[in-house]
């Protein structure tokens, strides 16, 4: 497995009153789809063993973003994906930090028209 259930159930909880409309395994992760849309994901960084959590929230939001704790530019093949960032665990062990990265992800989701 290249996830944590730990995680993964962690995240599912934040989401369950967002219309989580499909769980998908990609990625070598766990995506969740709010709204038929990508949303959230988590992964084992290959590069350090850890969790990492993936959260779309748009090319507007990214450059105030990037600058978190924990968070990181996602270039999972090699090329910066603008609107999407990769957090490390110091950016969503406490579930104060975990929640806001799930409340961005879902703001951009519902604002999202394609």
């Amino acid at each position: 497995m290249a996830y944590s259930d730990y995680l993964a159930e962690r995240v599912r909880q934040r989401l369950k009153n967002s219309n989580i409309t499909d769980e998908k395994k990609m990625m070598g992760g766990l995506i969740f789809m709010v709204n038929n849309k990508m949303c959230v994901g988590i992964d084992i960084d290959k590069k350090t063993g850890f969790d990492r959590l993936m959260v779309r929230v748009g090319k507007a939001s990214h450059e105030q973003l990037i600058f978190k704790n924990g968070s990181r530019e996602m270039d999972f093949t090699g090329k910066v994906m603008r609107g999407f960032l990769f957090i490390d665990p110091e950016g969503f062990d406490a579930e104060e930090d975990l929640d806001f990265w799930i409340k961005k992800a879902i703001e951009f989701n519902t604002i999202q028209t394609t």
